[in-house]
């Protein structure tokens, strides 16, 4: 059902994959963004990867979502995950700077659970995966408030990477939260997978 960590799907490491869902990711306005639909009817927002579909989680809160997505296309989602980015957080100045920023939050995490049509994931420490540092570009009205434009940054988290999943409807569950509870994210998806 998962890809391993040692697997390269698609002849791309789970770094690279990463760093491609945050390029995704913080590349969408806030309107039409992902995170901050209830339903599932913006998941398929950019979504240009003839291999991949990305899914997103929220940015704290829970939601309902049902989403279609065409069968063969294997699926990348945080089950919960951090960023930052000079536009962001103007006070670092060097990736070590923001790589130690990204792992101070991910110190802090308290719960990490996930499950797959009712089959609960082990999401163990090797499924927390650091992108590199990489280029990407806010766009006005973005879901941080960072200036827009060109910038660098990091992102870090625990992941789940599934191969293709038959035809027909499944249900995917996430569940994050941070030990000062500050942050807590529930979503729970009804996935269409159509021909």
């Amino acid at each position: 059902m998962m890809y391993k960590l040692d697997e390269n799907p698609f002849g791309k490491s789970w770094e690279e994959w990463t760093t491609k869902w945050w390029q995704w990711f913080l590349s969408i306005p806030i309107e039409d963004h992902p995170a901050y639909d209830k339903t599932g009817q913006k998941a398929g927002v950019n979504q240009i990867d003839p291999n991949v579909w990305f899914l997103a989680g929220t940015t704290g809160g829970r939601a309902e979502r049902t989403i279609t997505i065409p069968a063969g296309k294997a699926i990348l989602f945080p089950v919960i995950n951090v960023t930052t980015s000079y536009s962001e957080n103007p006070s670092l100045k060097t990736q070590e700077e923001m790589t130690s920023f990204v792992n101070a939050h991910m110190a802090n995490i308290a719960k990490k659970e996930a499950s797959i049509d009712g089959e609960d994931l082990i999401i163990s420490e090797s499924y927390r995966i650091r992108s590199p540092s990489f280029e990407f570009s806010f766009p006005p009205n973005n879901i941080y408030g960072a200036n827009e434009g060109l910038t660098r940054g990091v992102g870090d988290g625990y992941w789940i990477f599934l191969k293709p999943l038959p035809t027909g409807i499944h249900n995917i569950r996430t569940s994050g939260a941070c030990m000062s509870g500050r942050i807590k994210i529930d979503t729970n998806i009804k996935l269409i997978v159509k021909e």
